[in-house]
């Protein structure tokens, strides 16, 4: 009886222990930027505040969202799983949506296991009601800019309010368009053109570009700034010791070759995790594939929270504690499309050196190469076509052929396809195979070409006088995808 009653108080003791050794968790979303900062190497953009929060935890420095469109990307943060696989494959403001409301989700899973779960800013997944959480503040995506600084205010009153571990998602507006060069004096010293040079995966350089890159740059300046005062809100709410702080961009820069694609400058993000005194967590840069799927199941370890089954991502943790020989040979990532705008669907996968994006409506034009270079660059498709160095990679981008093949470490901002060079025929068989088994084993809708079809029909029955109507589209994508 003695020993009995001594393991059921150990049990009770064990299981406080546990409870109580768990993390806040404070996740930091930017808005349309890619890994443009000082830490990753930007020689123009100021960014101190992230710089330094990069110095004191794990920069990756290749980490990639699923797909680069913002409900798309958030989506695949709080759900685990693909957009093919979850149903927010474009816009939830253009009415797509998840398959189904009662997908597990991150929010669900950290409030049974008693945590209070804060959101400030903008949601933008459909529907909203699948994510239940304890307290929203800001919910517009507030391009505007207005009152930044309530922000950390609402941060700071949501912390402060009791003892339970916290789950608070932060989502700024900046750097997404328009870019407004400064705001009530931030930053201090706004970038000029003549301060800047374009990104280098644009391949071309206007007074145009770098105009736009300055006030890119000043937008995450401004982030920059945001981020220091919500880490100060933090620090004074005396749990920073205990807070799992995770920074993450939600997709690339909406300029060129980047959001809206699936190209590097389009997919790949800026991701930096603090937790201070964790085995593993001190500061270094970290050279694996890792995606923003990968955070679910990290944070939900970090809480000793149940996991739910078929997660597409696995968690950080035991990679950065050394407890796995190896990690992952390929990333996938995929576009479907953003609005209405759009539709163009690929699939990608990339491995230490190459990458095979898969048009799967090849030989038609891209409506994404108009819509981009119309709606921001007056006159800019003329520079491109007198551009030699990247003519026929802009060319490329508007009629997409059946597969692209780029060698990541020979040409890093993929101007050159290699997909008909017979000297990586070996290599373009084998990303061939494994992304064909990656669709079949993730089980994508669009392995069936009559859901092409039939979505791309209900998308041009909303179309008027060659735009997209919102009022006319009508979706029923989630009831046939699986039929």
């Amino acid at each position: 009886m003695v020993c009995f009653r001594f393991l059921f108080f150990l049990t009770i003791f064990v299981a406080f222990v546990k409870a109580n050794s768990r993390p806040n968790i404070l996740l930091i979303v930017s808005e349309d930027n890619g890994p443009e900062l000082g830490c990753y190497g930007e020689p123009y953009v100021q960014t101190p505040v992230l710089d330094r929060f990069a110095s004191n935890g794990v920069r990756f420095d290749r980490a990639y969202v699923p797909q680069a469109g913002c409900s798309q990307s958030r989506a695949a943060l709080l759900t685990g799983l693909y957009p093919h696989q979850n149903g927010q494959i474009g816009l939830a403001t253009w009415k797509f949506r998840l398959y189904n409301e009662n997908t597990p989700n991150l929010i669900h899973s950290l409030k049974r296991s008693g945590y209070r779960t804060g959101l400030i800013g903008k949601l933008h997944v459909n529907p909203a009601s699948a994510f239940p959480f304890d307290y929203k503040k800001i919910p517009s995506s507030n391009f505007s800019r207005k009152k930044l600084g309530d922000y950390a205010r609402f941060a700071k009153s949501f912390m402060a309010d009791g003892d339970k571990p916290f789950f608070l998602s932060v989502n700024y507006p900046d750097p997404h368009r328009p870019f407004i060069r400064q705001i009530k004096g931030i930053p201090k010293n706004p970038l000029s053109a003549d301060d800047v040079k374009p990104l280098a995966y644009f391949g071309i350089d206007t007074p145009e570009l770098r105009n736009q890159t300055a006030d890119y740059y000043n937008c995450m300046s401004r982030l920059d700034t945001l981020i220091g005062d919500l880490l100060e809100a933090l620090s004074q709410s005396g749990k920073q010791k205990n807070t799992l702080i995770i920074y993450m961009g939600d997709h690339g820069a909406d300029l060129l070759r980047g959001k809206r694609t699936s190209y590097e400058g389009g997919v790949r993000v800026p991701l930096i995790i603090q937790w201070s005194g964790r085995e593993g967590f001190g500061k270094s840069v970290r050279n694996e594939l890792v995606s923003t799927l990968d955070l679910m199941p990290t944070i939900l370890s970090a809480a000793n929270a149940a996991l739910p089954k078929g997660l597409a991502g696995k968690s950080l943790i035991p990679m950065l504690q050394g407890q796995v020989k190896g990690w992952r040979e390929y990333l996938f990532t995929e576009f479907n499309l953003h609005s209405a705008h759009n539709f163009y669907p690929q699939r990608t996968i990339r491995g230490e050196r190459f990458k095979l994006i898969q048009n799967l409506q090849s030989g038609l034009l891209n409506p994404g190469y108009d819509f981009t270079i119309n709606r921001f660059f007056d006159g800019l498709q003329k520079t491109i076509t007198e551009s030699n160095n990247v003519r026929d990679a802009y060319s490329l981008m508007r009629r997409p052929p059946a597969f692209e093949l780029y060698d990541l470490n020979n040409d890093p901002f993929e101007f050159r396809n290699l997909a008909d060079d017979k000297k990586f025929r070996s290599q373009l068989q084998s990303l061939k195979n494994k992304l064909a088994e990656w669709r079949r084993e993730t089980n994508d809708p669009f392995l069936d070409p009559k859901n092409i079809l039939q979505l791309q029909s209900e998308i041009k029955a909303s179309i008027r006088d060659g735009k997209p109507d919102k009022k006319l589209l009508k979706l029923n994508y989630w009831n046939y995808f699986f039929e």
